[in-house]
């Protein structure tokens, strides 16, 4: 599956600033820079240079390259959220299984929307500077919690472990597995096995450890 299709990693939408959308062509130069570069190796005039305008330009929408990387990020987390929502699909028709897609959704898009992803963990920005990515990032977070305590609620309720807890545990369980060996660009690092069955093999000690035998 693909998201954000002609973002600029590959996309059909040609480069620079040909249809009068100078900040569509400008999130689509980051993203490439981005692919090119890392999100450190860029400057807003390199942004405006790709996108074939002054290196005054972007100013009439950003105010430096921070601002930027942050409509970028948050453009990214709504795909994001839109992709594990539909995984997720409110844990139909099995939790289990459900969470499974879930994980899977997640190194999907790690593997591809590299870029995006870039922006999102690796770029540096504070979700706090940016209202919106602020907001954006806990609704990605929002649907991985909702599983969470789906999961919880098969136990019993004294031994039940806070949600959000279990949220974080396997947050960041699937983020290393994504960050280290499911991406789409030259970071990702070589394993003897798909990072899905290492996800789904560590999130399967996971669960019955917490007592979820039937995982």
């Amino acid at each position: 599956m693909k998201w954000g299709k002609g973002s600029g990693q590959g996309g059909d939408s040609p480069r620079g600033y040909h249809h009068g959308n100078l900040k569509e062509a400008l999130v689509r130069a980051a993203l490439a820079l981005i692919a090119e570069k890392g999100p450190a190796g860029f400057t807003f005039a390199d942004a405006a240079r790709w996108a074939g305008v002054s290196a005054a330009a972007p100013y009439r929408h950003y105010r430096d390259r921070d601002a930027l990387l942050a409509d970028v990020a948050l453009r990214g987390f709504e795909l994001f959220t839109e992709a594990l929502s539909g995984a997720w699909k409110d844990g139909q028709p099995d939790v289990l299984a459900a969470f499974d897609r879930l994980g899977k959704a997640y190194l999907t898009f790690a593997k591809d929307e590299p870029s995006y992803y870039s922006a999102m963990f690796e770029a540096g920005v504070s979700a706090d500077s940016n209202a919106g990515l602020r907001d954006a990032s806990e609704r990605a977070f929002g649907v991985l919690r909702a599983a969470a305590e789906k999961l919880v609620a098969m136990m019993p309720p004294k031994e039940r472990p806070p949600a959000l807890m279990v949220a974080l545990h396997i947050w960041s369980m699937t983020h290393g597995i994504a960050s280290l060996f499911g991406r789409g660009d030259a970071a990702r690092r070589a394993l003897p096995m798909p990072p899905e069955e290492l996800l789904e093999a560590a999130v399967l000690v996971y669960l019955r450890g917490l007592g979820l035998s039937g995982a």
